[in-house]
């Protein structure tokens, strides 16, 4: 998969002259928590959410309630905005651009293309987008763990056996070691009785348990 395939095109920015509070009612309005900031067309920070709430007064602070109002209010988006932006292009895998948002801390990546802003990509898209599909995150049906089952031909004899059922993959991955269970594969499959395919298993030599989803 690429950058394009799961980025946000329609983009919701501001300038950077834009007053910090009425930036805040954007993102409200949206659900957002990060916006690009373009200028002219040109890409020239990121405000966020946090950013402006950060901005506000403290418990310490001596200011009035509407001191600080009034303070708020004549703040522009590029008194508070990130001018260290990284950014990537719609081609980028979708491995190589998380590994370089992970690199940063980016919770968005503007994408550009020829030097213009055309989508976006946050960690809520690579997380519902990728992560869940992957893991069959909301889909039924019953998940297994199979431990010591991380080789080729291990993995073809849990197939065979899925085949043999008659049952759908929704999901299936390899598992690192951890300290309860050794390296293993994750397999997440269409119906809610496992009983059944755990049988086949162990009838296999193989030690399988639904995990709690």
């Amino acid at each position: 998969m690429r950058i394009k395939d799961i980025m946000t095109w329609n983009v919701v920015t501001v300038s950077s002259d834009t007053p910090i509070m009425e930036a805040r009612k954007i993102m409200e309005t949206h659900k957002i928590r990060r916006m690009p900031v373009i200028d002219r067309g040109k890409l020239v920070g990121i405000v966020t959410i946090d950013r402006i709430i950060g901005v506000g007064p403290s418990p310490a602070s001596s200011l009035s309630i509407w001191e600080m109002n009034y303070i708020l209010a004549k703040m522009k988006v590029k008194e508070v905005m990130q001018k260290d932006v990284h950014t990537i292009d719609s081609e980028m895998s979708i491995e190589r651009a998380l590994a370089f948002g992970q690199k940063y801390g980016a919770g968005i990546l503007p994408v550009l293309e020829n030097d213009k802003v055309i989508g976006v990509v946050t960690s809520t898209d690579f997380a519902l987008k990728v992560l869940n599909p992957i893991l069959g995150i909301g889909k039924p049906g019953a998940l297994l763990n199979i431990e010591n089952c991380s080789q080729a031909g291990q993995i073809k004899n849990v197939m065979e056996i899925v085949d043999k059922l008659g049952l759908k993959i929704v999901a299936a991955h390899t598992l690192p070691p951890s300290e309860e269970i050794p390296s293993g594969f994750s397999l997440h499959v269409d119906t809610a009785d496992a009983r059944a395919l755990i049988k086949e298993l162990e009838a296999k030599g193989m030690k399988a348990s639904v995990v709690e989803r």
